[in-house]
């Protein structure tokens, strides 16, 4: 979508009116501020229905690549996530403090070590992953799994 032809907003004059109908159309064609409001949408519902099992957005990133990379270390968390290492220290101590996982030695690094989901981390995994699953469905519903793909595809070769 193309930028609004009004031009910047140092061009445009106050008239000292009410506004009747907001004008969106010049951030309706910002990818960021389109990002941003699908984030926002999908963000609302997902702390709503991961709060039973008290996990945050990275929380549950984090618990999500230990169940399907078991082993993986908290250095490869944090490249992977971008989050820096004081805050993986933190958020590995409170899942290793709620019983989520377990530090096992790594095989081929003596100063690191692997991340294991605990069984009653697996059993919280198995839910929320199931509860992510129904959100994704819930918020894509007014696309195709044909526009879903393509949004999913487009949206990564943003960041990727």
């Amino acid at each position: 979508m193309a930028i609004d032809p009004l031009g910047p907003a140092s061009a445009l004059a106050p008239t000292g009116h009410g506004v009747e109908r907001v004008d969106t159309r010049y951030l309706e064609g910002l990818i960021g501020y389109n990002a941003r409001r699908a984030a926002l949408a999908v963000i609302e519902v997902f702390l709503a229905r991961m709060a039973p099992y008290g996990l945050r957005p990275v929380d549950f990133s984090i618990l999500s690549l230990i169940t399907h990379n078991p082993g993986i270390t908290a250095r490869q968390l944090c490249a992977t996530l971008g989050v820096l290492p004081p805050n993986m220290v933190g958020m590995v101590n409170r899942f290793d403090g709620r019983g989520l996982i377990e530090r096992r030695p790594h095989p081929r690094d003596r100063r690191a070590h692997g991340l294991h989901l605990t069984s009653e981390g697996l059993a919280l995994m198995i839910e929320a992953e199931r509860t992510a699953e129904q959100l994704e469905k819930d918020v894509a519903h007014k696309l195709t799994l044909a526009q879903q793909q393509t949004l999913m595809d487009l949206l990564q070769k943003i960041y990727l």
